[in-house]
């Protein structure tokens, strides 16, 4: 068997920690070797004529670490003071994706992603964290008048043209936007606009409204290259979760 491009680590927490130390191995790359090249060619159609946008995508780093370098230059997030206080004062180790909890929206883990596509549903299948997913609901026009909140919120869909917009509400409060600690509330809405310009990438944006915890909304820009030929793996986080402590040199379940 051939070995996997991409190194897997015990826990999120331990490439968290790495990503932040040290520089990390880039999805795409040989071990050790050069990036792998992207697929080229145009961009593929369904049955329908909507761009196809299924396939495993890499990870968007600025997605993960810290989402202020993905916003347009010269912007800065428009964070409440009680906001930037809190994010000041949160560790990595209390992080939710750290122990085995979904990241959220439009937080990704640094594992690849799967989009699946149908007329009625678009998944995205995560391999990392606790091998979740979500539902992107292309059937409906409305939200439901009453949500129980949830990890990843209730998502419809439709198309403008070539991009798929989703829209998103019904959020818990629990999972943080990013490895840095930036919060959010209840108030939530996401709206996120995805393109595949051609066969090998994936553009979209997240723009971010939460008058809870920021003073404006604000966009997120991000891209991801087609991981061609690449399956996710089972990784369930939960499995290794014990080795946080040898990493922290202290047991901190207790």
């Amino acid at each position: 068997m051939k070995q996997k491009f991409r190194s897997r680590v015990a826990t999120s927490f331990v490439i968290g920690v790495l990503a932040v130390c040290a520089a990390i191995p880039v999805f795409g790359q040989e071990e050790g070797g050069p990036r792998r090249p992207v697929p080229t060619g145009k961009t593929p159609r369904t049955a329908d004529n909507k761009p196809d946008l299924s396939g495993v995508w890499g990870p968007e780093h600025v997605f993960i670490y810290d989402i202020s370098v993905s916003l347009d230059k010269g912007e800065t997030l428009p964070l409440q003071p009680w906001a930037e206080k809190l994010t000041k004062e949160r560790m990595s180790k209390d992080d939710p994706e750290a122990n085995c909890m979904p990241t959220g929206v439009p937080r990704q883990a640094p594992y690849p992603w799967r989009i699946m596509q149908t007329p009625e549903v678009i998944a995205f299948l995560f391999e990392g964290n606790i091998h979740s997913y979500r539902q992107i609901y292309m059937n409906r026009k409305e939200h439901p008048k009453v949500l129980n909140p949830s990890w990843y919120g209730d998502s419809i869909g439709h198309w403008e043209d070539d991009t798929l917009v989703i829209d998103s509400v019904g959020f818990n409060d629990k999972f943080w936007f990013d490895f840095a600690g930036h919060p959010h509330t209840e108030q939530l809405h996401v709206v996120e606009r995805y393109t595949r310009p051609d066969l090998g990438h994936l553009v979209y944006t997240a723009t971010i409204d939460d008058p809870g915890a920021y003073t404006k909304p604000f966009t997120m820009h991000g891209k991801s290259p087609l991981l061609q030929s690449e399956e996710l793996m089972e990784y369930i986080c939960n499995e290794n979760n014990k080795d946080v402590p040898h990493i922290l040199g202290k047991d901190t379940r207790k």
